[in-house]
């Protein structure tokens, strides 16, 4: 199948309140530009350096929102600050206060996701559930970050009802988190190409999907 026709697929299966967030890591400019002319325009990447190449070559398509997906590295904090609409890896309070810290420097307020995991995972970043309410009072201070939601990813060789109850997990903490405290964190960025469809079940208004529009990883 095309990425178009993958799209109408996709498109045909979620409501139209939640957002295809098009992952492009690895993916071509060509790509990119096909799935654009197919009406995506939130686009996600991980690595700064091939994100950056790639915007310079889209500078014309100026409705295209950047979403930033990856672990960042201190050293590439402000690179990601400058280029991106929507951080939805922020997976600690170090890492939060030193974006804040620019982006007063820099006039730029992005979105940004809290990246949570509701279960142990080594191979993961981000706050457990713990960890987050006692940083809480800290992120509530941040002025110059949109703190706007969750992200999770989950841990591989999930069951069906576990991946169900993980993504329910995760909403229901969001909403005591909004309950509880100044943020109000309306979006779930949650979902892959492997378990979309039931983060959408589960409460998810921001999807990342790669594999599932563009194939395999060039």
């Amino acid at each position: 199948m095309t990425i178009a026709e993958n799209i109408e697929k996709i498109m045909g299966q979620i409501p139209a309140s939640v957002r295809l967030v098009a992952v492009t890591k690895t993916k071509s400019v060509t790509a990119i530009k096909e799935a654009y002319d197919y009406g995506i325009r939130d686009f996600a990447e991980s690595r700064v350096q091939e994100a950056l190449l790639k915007q310079e070559y889209l500078q014309d398509y100026q409705d295209i929102c950047w979403h930033f997906i990856g672990h960042i590295q201190t050293n590439k904090a402000k690179k990601v600050l400058e280029s991106f609409h929507w951080i939805h890896s922020v997976d600690s309070l170090k890492l939060a206060e030193s974006l804040d810290k620019l982006a007063a420097k820099t006039s730029i307020s992005p979105h940004v996701c809290l990246q949570v995991k509701l279960l142990p995972d080594p191979n993961k970043y981000g706050w457990d559930v713990i960890e987050l309410w006692q940083d809480l009072p800290k992120l509530e201070s941040l002025k110059n970050l949109k703190i706007d939601g969750l992200m999770t990813i989950l841990p591989l060789g999930l069951s069906k009802n576990e991946c169900l109850d993980t993504f329910a997990k995760t909403k229901e903490l969001a909403i005591k988190i909004t309950e509880n405290s100044s943020l109000q964190l309306k979006e779930l960025s949650m979902g892959m190409s492997n378990d979309y469809l039931l983060a959408v079940e589960k409460g998810a208004t921001m999807i990342r999907l790669g594999t599932i529009i563009f194939g395999e990883r060039d």
